[in-house]
């Protein structure tokens, strides 16, 4: 079977890499960039935030520091520095998140941050496949004097009509949940476009049969800023 490496990136299932390690156990190898925490958390009154990369694989690499503006809200807001970075095995790399809003932050913002770790090419003899993998977090950006709010999902607002189900975030703070909530008391499942609701968003999806009047809450499956998830929870549903 023969890989062609494209510029030093190769997109391996886990299933593939699990079937390699057990035939060759020297021929593949994972290269690793381990971010200290699982969200990013840059607070407009400080200005800037960092975070520390380690290197867990057993060579050099070059660490790429990259962010993502979303689909729906593209301003610039981050600067990274450095975006890249030679990191040597079992070593840290500071990455540090400079704030670069031209106005002061009303409500919250969200962005994703990516980390990869490119391996240098291995010119030792034998077949060797590289793995890099890219880790991505959400980065939250919280404005000046924003209170914290442990259960921001309690401000959501959820509504039905027909065939339609609607939640709408009137709060200043980004809602993480899971994408699938239920319309209770028949339990139809619906499932949201995506695992956030932005401050001011408003989303309508269309559900799979007709919700009806005895339709009475929506069972949603929140998550912490952190992104761990905790208990459901039953939100009225207006009409």
């Amino acid at each position: 079977m023969l890989f062609k490496i494209h510029q030093h990136r190769l997109i391996i299932t886990a299933f593939i890499s699990c079937t390699f390690s057990l035939l060759a156990p020297h021929a593949a190898y994972a290269a690793g960039m381990i971010p200290e925490t699982s969200v990013v958390i840059l607070d407009e009154s400080v200005g800037e935030t960092t975070i520390n990369i380690k290197n867990s694989d057993a060579s050099p690499a070059l660490l790429y520091s990259s962010i993502e503006n979303l689909n729906d809200d593209k301003e610039n807001l981050i600067v990274l520095t450095p975006p890249v970075a030679r990191v040597e095995p079992g070593e840290t790399q500071a990455v540090r998140f400079l704030l670069n809003s031209p106005t002061p932050l009303k409500v919250q913002r969200l962005r994703r941050v990516t980390f990869e770790g490119i391996l240098p090419k291995d010119k030792s003899a034998g077949a060797r496949i590289g793995m890099n993998v890219r880790q991505n977090l959400p980065v939250i950006i919280n404005p000046k004097g924003l209170e914290k709010d442990r259960e921001p999902w309690l401000h959501l607002k959820w509504s039905a009509q027909g065939k339609n189900l609607t939640v709408e975030n009137p709060s200043a703070y980004v809602v993480r949940l899971g994408q699938s909530v239920n319309i209770l008391p028949s339990n139809t499942v619906a499932n949201l476009p995506k695992l956030y609701v932005l401050p001011g968003e408003k989303i309508t999806i269309a559900l799979p049969t007709e919700v009806g009047a005895g339709a009475t809450a929506v069972k949603l499956y929140p998550a912490t800023v952190y992104g761990f998830s905790v208990e459901s929870y039953e939100a009225p549903l207006s009409k």
